[in-house]
């Protein structure tokens, strides 16, 4: 798959086989959030990996009340939280960068995971707050997101099929929308 395929038809999976994730691919997966560009090299993402099942179970209780909606990492064979430590913020026209670096460096690992026919789904519904206890963070340490990872299974469930319906994932705005040519 080149990478406009993999761009393409990547998409949020909520229902997981039991397949686990071969050690050498998560590593490549981790790999590609590592070489990630960040703004003046500042590399400010940090990753707690999760691949055993009680404690991925266990995890899933620990988001929060608003967290209770992801349920379904329970069954994930590896779950990942991206961090940014906020010591390497490199701060540029009034705006923090830690941000937008962790974000960009946990969506290559997305993609590079769907590569493998391995699927995500991006969360953010979440208590940053009760997570961040719950994982004894350095208090410089912001949760940026987290994710499942896992091979899908072959039908999607009643609760993925929901989300994918009442929020519209597969439409996108036409270019003509998003795009100033000048």
């Amino acid at each position: 798959m080149n990478a406009i395929d993999i761009i393409k038809t990547r998409h949020s999976v909520r229902d997981f086989s039991d397949r686990q994730i071969p050690t050498d691919i998560l590593y490549v997966i981790l790999e590609a959030g590592r070489l990630a560009p960040s703004a003046q090299n500042s590399q400010p993402w940090r990753y707690i990996v999760y691949t055993e099942p009680e404690k991925i179970r266990e995890l899933s209780r620990k988001t929060g009340l608003v967290g209770k909606s992801n349920f379904f990492i329970k069954n994930a064979p590896c779950v990942i939280i991206a961090c940014a430590d906020t010591k390497k913020n490199v701060r540029i026209n009034n705006q923090d960068y830690y941000l937008v670096d962790t974000a960009i460096s946990f969506q290559q690992m997305m993609l590079a995971a769907w590569q493998y026919g391995i699927g995500s789904c991006w969360m953010a519904a979440f208590s940053e707050k009760i997570l961040a206890k719950y994982l004894d963070l350095p208090r410089s340490y912001r949760i940026v997101g987290l994710s499942p990872f896992g091979y899908p299974k072959e039908e999607k469930g009643l609760y993925s099929k929901t989300l994918s319906f009442v929020s519209g994932s597969d439409k996108r705005l036409p270019l003509s929308e998003i795009v100033q040519f000048r």
